[in-house]
């Protein structure tokens, strides 16, 4: 058997540091002032522009539509966004008109918002985890989410690039990259990786190429770009959120969830994300653990008092990153954390085995059973078509890197083999109950931070990615939550501290991530810089 190297699975799973970061000099920056209308501001502050009919969602559109020509597509080339909405003007005008005549439906009224584009749309747009086997027919219907963003009164502004298959297709790819819509660049350094697999979303909400944008996890592909990135990712409770009608890999893990530059937005987006879905089993809790209102726990002074465990182990695989990280524990700490230092994690570095061998069985039964509700037109049908599609599509599909994980899934059985069960059985108990809930409840914590991401290793089309360390099996693999904010800088590239809790501890997270962003205030836009020096 093959053992996968899961840091390159998921697009950088947790604490991934280039160890090339260290002693850089910018070569090139940019010393003239991004004068975007829109920079950098909030959901309230773009509906504050609607509700005085200064701006109306038709124009909040056309402006984001056209910086994403402008920088995206052109300019500095980041291809983050993989496809504009054809009919977002036309939506947004409608929009507009409802606002006059029945006021707002609520707090995304008329706010354009990107989706990554593993994530149904029955509309003009397609629908295709990057990949050139997708592209045909629209699905026959919009993802559940992306129903519930249409009803909210959201602008589905367009989708957003990833890496191909959210990164599961081979174990030696480069992040950000697909077939369909190529290398996603990281704002802050362009030739530098914006991780993933939610990378196109993390680098077009960094780059204000739209309000807020949707990504999708399965371990570390929402909470490591959004740290690569300089912004705010939450990786929901699996079960919060419905996965029907998204691309799947894993019905344990998969999650989407927010990707925001700050903390509010996130709650705000997280509400509306959130519910029960008769076609997604996971969520039938959700109604009774979900919150109407996230923002009701925004609490600048939330850290007052909280026990937070530090995972020291997470830290040093990374010789640097534990002092780079001193001045937010030390922050922490004069907002009156109590912080516990501990390394009593360990037994997560024992699961990467049994994660990949439910991970192999879970693919392969899940992308069966989403291209039947997919509907009848779908181009394709099994895992095994895929294979066979990219083998004949060698030259396009496969010129950087292969399909060895697809090929080691298709050749797993149902989901009733006693390796499956095994390897869940195993999973869960060294990420949950020998894990998360072991390390809280002896030392007490409200939460155990770690870092998230070390800066953003070079764009390398011919090794691949090149990272270290981890920390986000923890809550991908126990399917609990976790947030990540801007938490320090090093040579101009950010990294996200991570906030990790109990299963439905959203409220908790969201308190004390928004705390900490309060009391730091890390993120900076984007400067666009070309590179690094060597």
């Amino acid at each position: 058997m093959v053992v996968v190297n899961l840091s390159k699975l998921f697009l950088v799973p947790g604490l991934c540091l280039c160890l090339t970061s260290f002693g850089l000099a910018v070569q090139s920056t940019s010393s003239t002032k991004d004068a975007f209308e829109l920079l950098e501001l909030e959901i309230p502050e773009l509906q504050k522009l609607m509700e005085s009919g200064k701006r109306t969602s038709k124009a909040l559109t056309q402006l984001y539509l056209d910086r994403i020509e402008a920088i995206d597509r052109n300019g500095h080339q980041l291809k983050s966004v993989i496809e504009v909405n054809p009919d977002a003007l036309a939506i947004a005008m409608q929009l507009d008109q409802e606002r006059k005549s029945k006021g707002p439906r609520g707090p995304l009224h008329g706010i354009p918002v990107l989706i990554k584009d593993n994530i149904d749309t029955a509309d003009n747009m397609s629908t295709t985890a990057g990949s050139l086997a997708l592209i045909g027919p629209a699905p026959d219907k919009d993802a559940f989410l992306v129903q519930k963003l249409r009803e909210a009164g959201a602008v589905i502004l367009g989708k957003t690039n990833l890496s191909e298959w959210a990164n599961i297709r081979s174990t030696n790819s480069t992040s950000g990259w697909s077939g369909r819509g190529g290398q996603t660049r990281n704002p802050y350094v362009l030739d530098r990786n914006p991780c993933g697999s939610s990378s196109g979303s993390g680098t077009a909400v960094s780059a204000n190429l739209c309000s807020v944008a949707i990504g999708t996890e399965t371990n570390g592909s929402i909470v490591c770009p959004s740290s690569a990135c300089g912004i705010v990712g939450i990786k929901p409770t699996v079960g919060l959120i419905s996965r029907a009608g998204i691309i799947p890999i894993s019905s344990s893990q998969d999650t989407a969830g927010p990707m925001t530059r700050t903390v509010r937005d996130a709650a705000i987006l997280l509400a509306i994300l959130a519910g029960n879905d008769s076609e997604d089993a996971v969520t039938v809790d959700s109604n009774k653990n979900k919150q109407s209102d996230y923002t009701q726990f925004l609490d600048a002074n939330g850290l007052k008092g909280a026990r937070i465990g530090v995972a020291r182990n997470f830290f040093k695989p990374v010789g640097k990153l534990d002092k780079i990280m001193d001045d937010s524990l030390q922050a922490m700490r004069d907002a009156g954390a109590d912080l516990i230092d501990f390394e009593s994690l360990k037994n997560i570095d024992d699961v990467g085995v049994a994660q990949t061998i439910l991970l192999e069985y879970e693919l392969k039964a899940s992308m069966a059973d989403y291209f039947v509700h997919r509907g009848k037109r779908s181009p394709m049908k099994t895992l095994a078509d895929l294979i066979e599609f990219n083998t004949a599509h060698r030259d396009t599909e496969m010129k950087y890197f292969a399909q060895e994980f697809f090929e080691a899934a298709q050749k797993r059985g149902p989901l009733t083999d006693f390796a499956y069960l095994e390897a869940q059985a195993k999973c869960l108990r060294l990420a949950r109950t020998e894990g998360i809930d072991a390390a809280m409840e002896e030392h007490k914590l409200d939460a155990i931070i770690s870092p998230t991401l070390g800066p953003a290793c070079p764009i390398d089309l011919v090794n691949g990615d090149h990272w270290i360390g981890g920390s986000t099996d923890l809550s991908a693999i126990s399917g609990y939550p976790s947030i990540t904010v801007p938490g320090a800088t090093l040579q101009g590239l950010p990294m996200g501290l991570t906030f990790i809790g109990k299963r439905w501890s959203e409220p908790l997270l969201i308190k004390l991530a928004y705390s900490f962003e309060q009391k730091t205030k890390v993120r900076k836009p984007p400067e666009f810089i070309p590179t690094l020096g060597w």
